[in-house]
């Protein structure tokens, strides 16, 4: 009996491992071929959505690129968690759990669970709705009021699924915001962008000789070839903005390309003061530049 005995747990292992075993095994490797290959397609199409939407100078110009990359992105990512979900059920049936002992407990554990959950559920249906309704896409630059933080974050979008948003700031940094709590979106590359710098003149000088070497920096900026490429017509001069007891503002408005308004306000600032220091028009330490939109 005892040799028997002995025999019988190591045949019924042997056979549990040609088995349910090589089955789990043949499942876990499986899924890891499925998301890698998830992963792999993923990352082929969004690289061909990239190269047929840049220009030559690199910007995503079509608002169909960017609505189709984050698309691309957010099933991706809906791919990858429905093979994980769709493995472990298999995984567990196969090591023999009977998964309708668990519908009691996971009743209970679900409506637990589920009151710390209602934040991943809102992340994941503001994603849904951002992506349907293409609020943002891959490549926008945009500007987030984020619940809970007192500073917008202000960057370029990088990567969106249903459940995130990665954007990168001016400064290199990356950060990272749950759908569910961005409560305002601010698109600054939709469709063209609005450079607007306002111009510091003193009181003394002459508003419409100052307007007059304004409007000749707009039309120079332009003519220039470098410039050209950033700009959808010729920088305007909308005139005095603001009034002060020394000094009064002219507002100088341009649009650009998508994402180029602060690259243009840059240039346009250095124009104006060579141009109005030749001019003997002194300015004060400062050329203030409004805060960009694209409308």
């Amino acid at each position: 009996m005892a040799p028997t005995l002995a025999v019988t747990p190591v045949n019924d292992i042997s056979l549990w491992a040609r088995g349910s075993g090589l089955e789990i095994v043949l499942l876990v490797t499986g899924a890891a071929i499925v998301t890698r290959l998830a992963t792999w397609t993923g990352g082929l199409i969004t690289t061909r959505i990239d190269a047929q939407a840049h220009d030559l100078t690199g910007i995503i110009h079509t608002e169909a690129a960017k609505h189709r990359h984050a698309v691309a992105q957010v099933v991706t990512w809906a791919v990858l968690v429905l093979v994980y979900c769709v493995a472990a059920v298999l995984v567990v049936q196969r090591l023999g759990v009977p998964l309708s002992g668990f519908v009691a407990p996971a009743t209970v554990v679900g409506v637990a669970v589920g009151f710390g959950a209602q934040r991943i559920l809102q992340d994941v249906l503001a994603g849904f709705f951002m992506v349907a309704e293409r609020q943002y896409g891959f490549g926008d630059l945009v500007r987030f009021n984020v619940s809970g933080v007192t500073d917008p974050v202000v960057g370029t979008v990088e990567e969106v699924t249903l459940r995130i948003t990665r954007v990168r700031t001016a400064d290199g940094e990356v950060v990272t915001t749950p759908n569910g709590q961005i409560i305002q979106v601010t698109n600054l590359s939709r469709d063209w962008a609005r450079a607007v710098v306002d111009v510091p003149v003193p009181a003394t000088a002459d508003v419409a000789h100052v307007s007059g070497v304004l409007a000749r920096i707009g039309t120079d900026a332009f003519a220039d070839p470098e410039m050209r490429g950033l700009l959808l017509d010729p920088p305007a001069v909308m005139g005095v903005d603001s009034i002060d007891i020394d000094q009064f503002k002219i507002r100088v408005v341009a649009r650009t390309l998508p994402g180029r308004q602060f690259e243009v306000g840059r240039a346009l600032r250095a124009r104006i003061s060579i141009a109005l220091l030749r001019e003997g028009i002194s300015m004060p330490a400062d050329v203030d530049t409004a805060t960009p939109t694209s409308s």
